[in-house]
């Protein structure tokens, strides 16, 4: 019982600064996270086959992950989220014991689908949608907004997604769209450069959904240069075909990607 209440009260400090509203030290999360992780690892608190835990240790394990999860896309730590969500699951479905549900489940879910659509697995991302209850996919906005997303990367309509990036029911989700974003406007700016010699510099900013101070910016990480003439040019251009491919031929290569993996879940 001792054991049970020093990693009480670890979790108790690291409750506390998590929730503040003003000057929560990131620092302090990670240190006090740290220190749990190896709590809990110790003590036996997370479920193996040859140990039981009570429902008591099951909700501290699962409250110290959740504010793990939730730390590590505040830090920008993708490896992280994706291993605290792993053991996570397992308190989400296999531990009746747990009778209260976590208010930040569904978050959390939603926030996981998000990262398997940035990382372009669309097998397990079907996979974990029919592990959901019909009723978290039909209502639930964690859960619909990966789902729509989706629905916009296979029809190309990336617009949306940029439109929706203000509209998501969790602030943290817009991290996963940016990264989301990044990989789009990455894929056609693979387009255009195969395409085209040179192109208007408003229009490469319209087709990549960018503001011009972003064009600038864009066009260095991909080392184009924008000239006085208003005009992007991109390198070499001697290595282009004869005939230039037509951008949305490429686009195109994305969603039959999208395509033959639901082919594959079917």
């Amino acid at each position: 019982m001792s054991q049970l209440k020093s990693v009480s009260s670890k979790y108790e400090k690291l409750s506390s600064e998590w929730n503040k509203k003003k000057g929560r030290s990131l620092e302090v999360v990670g240190s006090l996270l740290s220190e749990l992780k190896v709590s809990l690892t110790e003590l036996s608190f997370l479920p193996t086959e040859s140990h039981e835990v009570s429902p008591q240790e099951l909700l501290l394990a699962r409250s110290v992950l959740e504010i793990g999860a939730q730390y590590s896309v505040e830090v920008r730590d993708l490896p992280g989220f994706e291993r605290y969500m792993a053991q996570l699951k397992t308190y989400y479905s296999d531990y009746p014991e747990l009778k209260e549900e976590s208010a930040f489940m569904y978050e959390l879910l939603g926030l996981n689908l998000l990262r398997l659509l940035c990382q372009n697995q669309l097998a397990e991302f079907h996979i974990q949608l029919e592990l959901l209850p019909v009723e978290a996919l039909l209502s639930n906005p964690y859960i619909s907004t990966p789902v729509a997303l989706e629905q916009y990367i296979m029809e190309g309509t990336y617009n949306k997604i940029i439109l929706m990036k203000d509209n998501v029911p969790s602030p943290r989700m817009a991290y996963f769209i940016d990264l989301l974003l990044v990989t789009i406007r990455n894929e056609i700016g693979s387009c255009l450069e195969k395409a085209y010699n040179r192109i208007s510099a408003s229009e490469c900013a319209k087709m990549l959904y960018l503001k011009d101070k972003e064009m600038g910016a864009f066009a260095k990480e991909r080392e184009w240069l924008i000239q006085p003439d208003k005009f992007v040019y991109f390198d070499d251009a001697d290595k282009k075909t004869q005939e230039p491919e037509v951008p949305t031929l490429e686009l195109a290569k994305m969603a039959i990607s999208y395509a033959k993996e639901m082919e594959a879940i079917v």
